[in-house]
């Protein structure tokens, strides 16, 4: 006490374990996995695809407004705080883009409606922007003919370049990704203006493209007049329409939620060690190149449409499994902000020294949902994957899919042993072994 030494702060978090020992649950899963190939296989189980002329309704004006203001103060608040801003916990270009946007919105389309069609700030801008021009009177021009070998190409590249900054880059802090929410609306609102707003939407903007995937397993999706129409859930998987671009689309997300987890273990840190951005890009670059060109070899066999039937829902169980925790407990973090909305050491409602809790999740329904998620999503994905399938092209689809089985079975073993491991957090400026901070991963 007459000579205090530097004290080391240790952090207590949640411990999310399953019940039974995670080699029965590993086990488990992948034959239930089997199973469910074996059963649409044998039996040959067969689906009309949904029609896309059903009863169809407007959302209403007060929502779909709502939902438009609050894309576009969520963007506002991100610049305001980039330019005027200081550093806190209550950055919001984490919140808003990683929390409530790749994540939140993400499981919205997924499982609800299209939500980001009303959401996208950047659509919104679009159109005051060219609302003023107008009142203005400044002439408009066409846009121009969209190529048809770019396709959803431009969107694909979005999406790596989103997936490194995420897992890559997400060290460097929120300035970086300031920078880059601010670049990239500047190129969303050109490539608008010299293609068209829905053109673009369609094909390059990566979120509406991503989400608008994700939406093939949702209950209500949109018609060519914005409309809203009710279909039975994942029925969209069997619509036609995939292309090799939405495979490949398909497959990063599903390594690039799988690396993540991985990337966070104990087990790859003593392989790999803590690598620096260079080489793990690298790391990054493999592992999705990887996964990529398995689905690609795989959709050779099978075609286009039933791959990307067949890993989507995958991609969606792993999202679930791997961020739902991410999004209950740090979405909480809007407490914050609201109470020091530029980062300036404001307490504004008593509130900017709020820590996220998470005792409301018991650790038993936790690992039960992530177990649903991922299993529940190879399920899926094997019943659409073969109902899918094209007897045009595929002579004896029960034998040709066996290696779209053995990919899901590999992978649902995988994911389920990366959110049964310790994971490790990297301290600030550490250069030693980082902190085991829970004995299950979760999220990150």
């Amino acid at each position: 006490m007459a000579a205090p030494a530097v004290a080391l702060g240790h952090a207590l978090n949640t411990t999310y374990e399953s019940r039974l020992p995670l080699i029965v649950y590993l086990a488990g899963a992948g034959l239930a996995v089997a199973l469910s190939f074996a059963f649409v296989l044998l039996r040959d189980l067969r689906a009309e695809t949904p029609p896309a002329d059903g009863p169809a309704f407007r959302l209403a004006a007060p929502i779909r407004v709502t939902l438009r203001i609050v894309g576009f103060l969520g963007w506002l608040w991100i610049i305001a705080q980039g330019v005027a801003g200081g550093s806190s916990a209550a950055d919001v270009g984490t919140l808003f883009v990683w929390v409530y946007t790749w994540v939140g919105v993400a499981m919205i389309s997924a499982f609800v409606f299209p939500i980001w069609r009303w959401l996208d700030p950047f659509s919104t801008i679009h159109d005051a922007g060219a609302w003023a021009l107008r009142r203005a009177g400044v002439e408009t021009w066409e846009p121009t003919d969209y190529p048809r070998a770019l396709g959803r190409w431009p969107a694909v590249a979005g999406f790596v370049f989103v997936v490194w900054l995420e897992l890559v880059l997400r060290a460097a802090g929120a300035r970086t990704l300031f920078l880059a929410v601010a670049g990239y609306t500047v190129l969303t609102l050109a490539m608008m203006a010299q293609f068209g707003r829905d053109t673009w939407r369609a094909n390059g903007e990566t979120f509406s493209v991503w989400f608008g995937l994700l939406g093939r397993l949702a209950p209500f999706a949109t018609t060519v007049d914005g409309r809203l129409r009710r279909r039975p859930f994942a029925s969209g998987l069997l619509e036609p329409g995939a292309t090799s671009s939405d495979i490949v689309l398909i497959a990063l997300g599903v390594a690039s939620i799988l690396f993540d987890g991985l990337s966070q273990t104990v087990v790859w840190y003593d392989v790999f060690g803590a690598p620096g951005a260079g080489i793990l890009t690298l790391q990054l670059a493999g592992f999705l190149g990887l996964v990529v060109l398995a689905a690609l070899a795989v959709s050779r066999l099978v075609g286009v449409r039933s791959t990307a039937a067949g890993l989507l829902p995958i991609a969606v169980g792993y999202l679930v499994a791997h961020y739902l925790t991410y999004l209950l407990i740090d979405g909480q973090r809007i407490v914050i902000a609201i109470s020091d909305p530029l980062q300036r050491g404001s307490d504004l409602f008593g509130t900017a020294f709020y820590e996220p809790n998470a005792s409301f999740l018991p650790p038993g329904l936790v690992w039960t949902i992530q177990l649903v998620a991922v299993v529940g999503g190879h399920m899926i994905g094997a019943w659409a994957g073969h109902v899918s399938a094209d007897r045009t092209v595929i002579r004896d689809p029960r034998l040709r899919q066996v290696p779209l089985a053995a990919v899901m079975v590999v992978l649902t073993t995988v994911t389920l042993w990366s959110l049964g491991q310790a994971i490790l957090k990297p301290q600030e400026g550490e250069a030693t072994r980082p902190a085991v901070t829970s004995a299950v991963a979760v999220s990150r």
